[in-house]
Order: structure tokens, then sequence, then C-alpha cells
């Protein structure tokens, strides 16, 4: 006899399938298999039938194709005995799923096995029709799944409610037919009818409207008598488990009831005394009652509920937290995440125990209890919370330090009491954990010293201490060179000396050495090296006594692998012997920098996690994303915003900071003379980055001098070219920046206005679209200004899914109305979208805005991206 032919036992195959040695001789064993039960297929032998398909079963269990199979499952089913049926609905609902064509030929099979006298075979059909009933199946069976619920059976009755379950999941419309047979259901004193009743009723709450006002008003009493004598029930064997009667049914009571009080008052006053029963009465030494406990604490956070309930329900995720389990403090923590909003004082009793959490081995919970922290965060707790997870950084694991650290920067950015607070606590962070600290923190951390004047004395020495300590974290150093840099006298001289200070002693060369050890180190990067030669630059100017030293340090740079490095340093060197008249001028201290504006920049390019110290001011419509606001002012790139303003250092402060303040581009209709050579050359001396492009229309008085600097300093820093003319003409073309940045250069006079009216503009053109703006303005109200956007298609394609985006400095607010349409018809089709912009300083700044515009063209995404300075006067 063939150990392996059509009449081979499903167990005797098991048998052999499980003794092959390697997956080779399996799939050998396998496809002998599959080719006998073709072959027993193609002969309709209707003895073998049930054998075959239990073979394929678990040959399809293994993985293996079985597709070949399937019309086997409806023979079976067709078949007139229960053992036959029986095999068939099990390989129908193993093999095949709602998306097989196949399926619509059981339909009729189906009928008539929900009308069979033999109730087993009714179950069998039911079972079959919960599993894979699609929407099509829903339709045509639902009135014998309605009528079956009704059935004298209960184990029938249990399997119409799950079956009309998964009916009303794929046909929300047949809802309401069920509506009177769930409520009949609840009723029940068998558990398992009850269980499947409470199921169907919560799907129907979700899903329809009416059948939520039905069961609010008619139900609600029941379920909670239910959940009563549940709750208060004595022992019951058939349903105990771990001491609880039930548990099952009373988390769908729990659940059903939550859909019911949710924005109601009177539901949810009616089951506030069963709710703290159950709450206080359940005990939580066993998982099972802590499922329970879990989701009563769910339906009290979800109901229209008295505060009380709720800090009843938060000391619970309190008793969780304390748990050994692991999964239980996680979700007691993602359930304090949500209960903060509601009661916050009840959340701060449990500090505590949350930041415990934060130092726990396993790295899910501590992530989200970090999460958590941050949202305990507030002006009265903020220096303990901070101290607390400064002293857990110190000695967290290495993988955790990023985390911890950004969650502590934003902390301390966002609820930061006083800037010497401020600096110490980033000081602290940059000494732990320099190294994981992102790069827009530690340009934050500069933008608020160049601020703090009072300061700058008491931060480098502070800066100066610990990176003699902590010299390996490369943040730390970046930003104690820049101080050196920049107030090395004050540290030599111990300028600003504070209350809170120990003196110290620091020469000229200990101030170099830590720079110079910065340049030498083999660890240091680019970015850094480059820094630090910059901060020698100044300090040759500060330190003229040691300025020989200097020099030799920078020439040793000669010699760098690193191209940059060597331009820079023969470059430096010049200045240092050649331009010893200009170069105090060159070299002195930072202007102050906008906070505000800084902010602004970053708040686009921030990740979720870390909060900002401003947030834009752009209003966005419903239905359009939001894109990040770096993207819509472009700030990553060359090119800024322009309006008339005069010339200031902007790219000298952006390459001492290694902040993109983007370059200067030149105004529309200015003049534009050749690039003068020794304003490259000077570029290039200050800029520590990859050389940016040739300034237009910008010289390097405009960009590098202040008040206070002469003629004659401008004749000299001609000199340095040989080929330059003697004059540099100087163009307006940086101002746009400066208001953008609203405040680092003086603001423009208010120019006149030609009464009350405005001429429309063409805002944006280009081969395929052009915008043209019209404006208006409030009576009475002269910052706000209204405009309305035309939308006009130049091409021969319809544009689809049409989304305009703008976003404005910090001094301007903007409101986007909803487009008149989404579609862009053909060959001028046009679509309008109204604006209101709000101009705080209006009289003094012209409006600036930057946009975006994206649509599909034959399904394909377009952007098209542009920058609208020609605003008319007087808005």
């Amino acid at each position: 006899m063939n150990p392996f032919s059509s009449s081979t036992r499903l167990r005797d195959m098991i048998r052999s399938i499980r003794a092959c040695k390697t997956a080779a001789e399996e799939r050998g064993v396998v496809r002998k298999e599959c080719a006998d039960i073709r072959a027993s297929i193609n002969e309709s032998d209707p003895h073998d039938r049930h054998r075959n398909l239990a073979k394929l079963m678990f040959i399809h269990m293994l993985g293996y194709p079985t597709h070949f199979g399937q019309m086997e499952c409806l023979k079976l089913i067709a078949s007139p005995g229960f053992p036959e049926k029986r095999i068939g609905y099990l390989g129908l609902m193993l093999l095949l799923d709602e998306r097989q064509e196949v399926l619509m030929l059981v339909t009729n099979s189906l009928k008539q096995d929900l009308n069979h006298t033999n109730q087993y075979v009714v179950g069998l059909a039911l079972c079959a029709l919960g599993n894979i009933c699609s929407a099509e199946m829903a339709r045509d069976l639902a009135p014998e799944v309605e009528r079956l619920i009704q059935f004298r059976d209960p184990n029938i009755r249990k399997k119409a409610a799950l079956c009309s379950t998964r009916i009303v999941r794929k046909v929300p419309d047949l809802a309401e037919n069920f509506i009177n047979a769930a409520s009949s259901l609840l009723k029940e004193k068998h558990h398992g009818v009850l269980i499947t009743g409470v199921q169907l009723c919560y799907e129907l709450c979700t899903i329809n409207d009416e059948a939520l006002e039905f069961f609010r008003k008619k139900c609600t009493e029941g379920l909670i008598k239910t959940l009563r004598d549940i709750t208060n029930s004595a022992y019951q064997p058939e349903y105990d488990v771990a001491g609880i009667t039930d548990p099952f049914l009373h988390i769908r009571l729990l659940k059903v009831l939550r859909v019911l009080g949710h924005g109601d008052a009177n539901a949810s006053d009616l089951m506030t005394d069963i709710l703290a029963q159950v709450a206080t009465k359940t005990e939580s030494n066993k998982n099972a009652g802590n499922a329970i406990l879990y989701e009563c604490v769910e339906t009290i956070m979800a109901i229209e509920d008295t505060s009380s309930l709720r800090v009843l329900a938060i000391n619970i995720l309190g008793r969780f937290l304390s748990n050994r389990d692991n999964n239980i403090r996680y979700v007691a923590l993602n359930m304090l995440m949500k209960a903060i909003a509601f009661d916050d004082q009840a959340v701060q009793r449990h500090r505590v125990t949350i930041l415990e959490c934060v130092k726990d081995p396993d790295a899910s919970i501590r992530k989200r209890a970090l999460e958590l922290v941050s949202l305990l965060v507030n002006e009265n707790n903020v220096k303990q919370l901070t101290k607390e997870l400064i002293d857990y950084l110190e000695i967290s694991d290495e993988d955790f330090k990023e985390d911890l650290s950004a969650k502590i920067c934003s902390i301390v950015e966002k609820f930061s009491p006083e800037k010497i607070w401020y600096i110490d606590q980033m000081l602290k962070v940059l000494s732990e954990a320099g190294k994981f600290v992102k790069d827009d923190v530690w340009h934050a951390l500069i933008v608020v010293i160049s601020n703090a004047s009072e300061l700058h004395g008491y931060t480098v020495r502070a800066l100066y201490k610990a990176v003699l300590t902590y010299s390996e974290q490369e943040t730390l150093v970046r930003v104690a060179i820049w101080c050196i840099g920049e107030y090395g006298d004050l540290l030599v001289n111990n300028v600003g000396m504070l209350g809170i200070e120990d003196p110290i002693t620091v020469t000229e060369c200990d101030a170099v050495d830590v720079v110079e050890d910065a340049i030498t180190r083999h660890n240091s990067d680019m970015t850094t090296k480059a820094m630090a030669l910059v901060a020698l630059l100044k300090l040759s100017s500060r330190f003229p006594s040691i300025s020989e030293r200097i020099k030799d340090v920078i020439l040793k740079q000669k010699g760098s692998l690193l191209l940059e490095m060597q331009q820079r340093a023969i470059e430096f060197n010049s200045i240092v012997e050649r331009h010893k008249n200009i170069r105090s001028s060159l070299v002195e201290r930072m202007p102050v920098l906008d906070e505000a504006t800084f902010n602004v920049r970053r708040a686009g390019s921030l990740p979720a996690s870390v909060s900002t110290m401003a947030k834009p001011s752009v209003s966005i419509p419903n239905g359009v994303s939001a894109a990040p606001l770096v993207d819509l002012l472009d700030l990553g790139s060359d090119d800024i915003l322009a309006a008339p303003s005069s010339s200031s250092g902007a790219d000298f402060l952006q390459d001492l900071l290694s902040v993109d303040l983007g370059s200067s581009s030149a105004q529309s209709g200015a003049t534009t003379p050749a690039p003068k050579a020794g304003t490259d050359l000077l570029l290039d001396i200050l800029s520590i980055g990859t050389p940016s492009p040739a300034q237009n229309s910008t010289s390097a008085i405009d960009l590098l001098s202040t008040a206070d600097m002469n003629n004659n300093s401008s004749t000299a820093l001609d000199t340095l070219s040989s080929s330059a003319p003697p004059h540099i003409a100087t163009t307006a073309s940086a101002g746009g920046m400066f208001d953008l940045l609203d405040g680092l250069s003086p603001s423009p006079s208010k120019e006149a206005t030609n009464g009350p009216a405005y001429p429309p503009i063409v805002a944006y053109e280009s081969s395929s679209l052009k915008i043209d703006f019209t404006f208006s303005k409030p009576t009475g109200n002269p910052q706000t200004t209204n405009v309305e956007a035309t939308f006009i298609n130049l091409s021969p394609n319809t544009f689809t899914d049409f989304v305009f985006q703008a976003a404005v400095p910090k001094f301007l607010q903007l409101h986007l109305d909803p487009a008149s349409s989404n579609t862009l018809p053909a060959s001028g089709g046009n679509i309008t979208q109204n604006l209101r912009v709000a101009n705080s300083q209006h009289g003094k700044k012209s409006l600036v805005m930057r946009m975006r515009i994206g649509y599909k063209v034959n399904g394909k995404d377009v952007l098209e991206e542009g920058q609208i300075n020609n605003f008319p006067p007087g808005l």
C-alpha cells in the first residue's frame, strides 16, 4: 500500500511530514500528497472527500498553496450529512476569506442551512457566516440571522448575536434592523447569550446614532442593574475566574456603559454609584481584577462625571504604577496621560511614583513615563522635576540619554523662570550628554547667552570650568569656544562676577589652551575645529600680548588634511599679519540676536517631542495639512524674504553661530554690480561651513562693519583685492531678512499711501499657474488686510487636490479660509480663496509672505513655491 496515497489517514500524513529532516524532504512529501489529492478530486470520489479536505487544511496551515481544494469545501457543505458539513464549513473558514469570488457560490447553501431543522447544522452555518461574511452575503442573509436571535436554544441565540455583530460592521445600514432584537438579549439570564447581546449593543451604539439614543433611554438602567447583580453575586463556580464572577461580562458591560454615558449627563449620573462600587470592591491582586479596574477607569474618564470619581480613578492608576507587572504599569501610564487633561492636580499627587518609572529597566515604560513627566511640568515644579531628571541623566543608559536630554532641554526652554537658571541647567545637560544634544538646542543656548548681557562673564567662566572636566562632550566644547572667542576678555579679567561665584584665575594662555585643544583633538569634527579657528582670530584681537602664539596655532592648520581648514588658516593668518588696522573691527562682539525670531525659525524643524518657546502665528484652514513652517519660509535655502531696509552683519552672524540665517538676495529692480574680490575674500575668511555662493550686491562694509566704522576702514578693506575697483556699491538687498527677523536692523520709515484704494498685484506666475491678489481693509481697522487670491490655471490640464499654504513672519498673523474648490479647471479656469492678514507693525513694516502650492496633474504630485514681496505700500 502506498503510504502517501489519497486513502492515507490524516494522522499518518502528519506523522510522515514531522519525520522529515529537511525542508526539501518536507516539500517533497507535501508535493506528492497534493498530487494524490488532486487525482482523487478528479475522480470525484465522495468517500475520501472529507479526508482530503482535512489533509488540505493541515497543508494550508504549513503555508503551502491549497486553492485547488476550495470547491471541495462547497461540495461538502452541500452534503446532507452533519459530519461532511462540519468538515466543509471548517475548510470554508480556513481556506477561504471574504475576498474570494468562490464565496458567492456558498450563499445559497448557507441560507438553506440557516433554515435547517437540525440546530447543530444551523450553528455551523452561523459560525461560518460570522467568520467570513462579506457585505453582499450580509445583505442576503440578514433576515435569517435576525430571526435566529429569537431561537429557542441559547447556543443558537449566542451565535446569531455574534453573527449580527459581523453583519452590522460590514453593512452599517442594516443596524436599525437589529436594535429591538439586541435589546431583548440584554434581559437574558444565560451569561453566554448576555455577553454576546451586550457586544451587539456596543457595536450598534458606535455605528448608529439612533441606536445609541434608543439604548440610552431604554436600556441604561437595565445594564446598570445587571452589572450591580454580577458585582454583588455570590460565588458561581461555572463563571468564576480568580475569585471574580465572569470578568469578561464585567468588561463588556463597562464598555457599553462608557458609550452610553459619553456626552450625556443624565446617563452618567445613573451609573456613578455602580462605577464607584466596582472601583472599590474589585480586588487588584489578580489579573482579572486589574482588567476590570482598568475598564472602570476608562469608563469614568469617558462619561460626564464629577471630579471625585475621577480622583478615585486616578488613584487606582497610581496603584497600578506600583504593580510588578510591566504591562499594568504601561497601560496605567497611558491612561494617566489622558487623565491629566481632566484633573492635573490628582495626577500630580503621583509625581514621585511616575519619576521612579522614568528609571525603570523596561525601555517602553521609561519613554512613556518621560512623556508623562513632561506633561506634569509647570512653573511651580519645574525646578524640582528638572533636578530629578538631570540627576538621573548622569547614571542613565547610553541609549536613553538622547530622549532624556531632549526632554530636559524642552522642559527648561519652555518653563525657565530666569535666564541664569536656564543657562545653568543647559550646561549640566551639555556636560552629561552633550554628544546626544541636537544642534538646534545649543544654537538656542547661544542665542540666549547673547541676549543675557549681564551674564556674559558668569557664563563664560562656567563654560570654561565645565569644558576642563567634560572635554569629550562635543556640543559643550562648541558653546565654550564660541563664548571664549566672544567674551574671553571677561573670562581673564573676572568681569561681571556674581555673588554665587567663586573667583577663579584664568590667564590669556589658559583661555587659548582650551581653544587650541579643541582644534588639535583627534575626535573633534569639522564644525568644532572651524569654530575654534574663528575664536582664535577673535582672541588675537582681545589678547594682543599672545597674538604671535595664536598666529602659530593658526598656521599649523595650513597642513590640515581638510581643505576648508587650510583655506581658513591662510586667510586668518593674512588678517592677523597684514591687516591689524581693521582686525579689531572685523572681530568685535556680535550684536544681540533676536530670540523670538530664532524660535520662529526653528519651530517648523523641531521633532514633536521637543517644545518651542514661541509658536508661529499661522492659521491653516480645515482640510489643509500644515506643512512645517521652516519649509514654507524656506529657511534652509539661500533665498530669504526681501523688503526695503539697510544691510547689516547677517552673514557674519550666520557663520559665527553656525545658524543658517540665509544669505541675502537682491531686491527686484536694485542695481547689481559685479561682486568684488575683497568682498568674497572676507566672506570666505569669516564663514566656517561650506563656502557660500558669491554674494550679490552686498558690500563688505555692509556685511561686517558696525555703526562706528569709518571710510578709512572701507578703503582698507578694498585694498585686500588688487583687482577690486576703488568703490563698492551697496544695496538694500538684505533688508527683507531683517524685517523677518524683526529687530536686527532699524525699521524702515513709513511709506506714503495714495488714498484708501490698493492696486491689485500679480503675486506669483509660472508657466502653468498665475495668482492675483486684490486688497481691501475693514473700516476702522487699518492693521487688518483682507486679501482675495485668484488662482488661474494657464495649462491645458486640470489640477486636482489643489492646496495653497502660506507663512508669514512673527509680527504678522495670517488666517486662511478654505478655497472655493480643490479642483482648478484647465485653460484659464480659476478658483478663489480669502486670506486675512493682521500687521502688528502697521506703518513700520511691510507685508511679506512665503507660499507653497500643491496639486496633482494626471495623478502626479506637483509642488510650486514662491516668495511674495511686492505688496502695495501701506498694508
